[in-house]
């Protein structure tokens, strides 16, 4: 759909909204399908942050950074996700400019948090199959919940910085748009810091990662051969971390491909084009859904998080003591 040109002041094109090209049952049905997205994404990483949250023995190193992934997911759900679902259905933005400047700003800050906390996941991981013994005696959830916080203060400032600078608090805003000015040095860096660097770092990370469990079992296989008895401790041990580092991986795959169209299209050369920004808005659904697709692979990948929204619905979680409940016996 495109919008109607009226007139250009202050160097800003004007644009009516279009009207409404469906009817109204096909109309309420889009604002009922989005409400149920927006919701079952607000709900899911609730339910994951009250679990990591309050069950102490679901703080470890590897869950406060599914923490971390879980609040950026909520703060989607909860703000962007509404706001541009409804830009989408109506094609002109009706929220006004205080809105839009806050919108990009969550946004910004939303993506760069989730991307390097996938990055961490992928470090953790690579840790903890690599250099157990290190792991163990150096990486703590302190150390952890102070390298989260540090990733969401950087995003703060580096988002904050990025957007000042090229005007987008300042500059009027457009009235039916909402677009994000970048020049061409800001968006090379913001590739760089938000993109390229992290993602490759977790592609090579998790590359090694998989070859270093294969090996694991390789090695499990040939012990069992020898002394089943003696390394059974050593091997639960190691199947629990081989275990979560798939679990984990397939997080940061399905992750990757949420956010990889939408820096497809970012690294063209068109844009600037009003069309283009419009199939950008719509490639954005699909890595805003992903904020959706977590939870559901908490739910089907670990059983813990099975155990803790059982305990959470029946409200057994307000019971004295539940957050010393064994949520990882096999168990129910």
């Amino acid at each position: 759909m495109n919008l109607t040109a009226m007139n250009q002041t202050n160097g800003c094109q004007e644009y009516f909204c279009p009207e409404r090209s469906v009817s109204l049952s096909v109309y309420v049905i889009l604002y009922v399908a989005a409400a149920a997205v927006a919701l079952l994404t607000v709900c899911g990483n609730l339910l994951v942050i009250i679990s990591v949250s309050h069950f102490k023995q679901l703080h470890t190193p590897a869950n406060i950074l599914i923490l971390s992934l879980a609040v950026s997911d909520l703060l989607v759900g909860v703000f962007v996700m509404p706001l541009h679902l409804s830009w989408l259905i109506e094609s002109c933005w009706t929220s006004g400019p205080v809105m839009c400047s806050a919108f990009n700003f969550v946004t910004f800050q939303a993506t760069s948090v989730s991307v390097h906390t996938v990055a961490l996941i992928a470090v953790d991981r690579f840790l903890a199959l690599h250099s157990p013994f290190f792991y163990s005696e150096k990486i703590s959830p302190t150390v952890i919940c102070i390298t989260t916080l540090f990733n969401w203060l950087f995003s703060l400032f580096y988002n904050f910085t990025l957007l000042f600078l090229n005007g987008n608090f300042t500059d009027v805003m457009c009235p039916g748009q909402c677009l994000y000015i970048i020049d061409g040095v800001s968006s090379l860096i913001d590739l760089l810091v938000v993109f390229l660097m992290p993602c490759t770092l977790i592609i090579l990370l998790y590359t090694h990662v998989f070859v270093i469990a294969r090996k694991h079992v390789t090695a499990i296989r040939a012990l069992q051969v020898h002394n089943i008895r003696e390394s059974s401790k050593n091997r639960t041990s190691d199947k629990s971390e081989r275990k979560a580092a798939l679990a984990l991986g397939i997080l940061v795959f399905v992750f990757l491909l949420c956010l990889l169209p939408y820096y497809i299209f970012s690294l063209t050369n068109f844009l600037r084009d009003y069309s283009f920004s419009n199939i950008i808005n719509s490639v954005l659904i699909l890595f805003y859904l992903n904020s959706s697709i977590n939870p559901l692979i908490y739910a089907i990948l670990y059983p813990w998080f099975k155990k803790s929204l059982k305990i959470i619905l029946t409200l057994k979680v307000f019971n004295t003591d539940s957050s010393l409940i064994n949520v990882l016996s096999v168990s129910s």
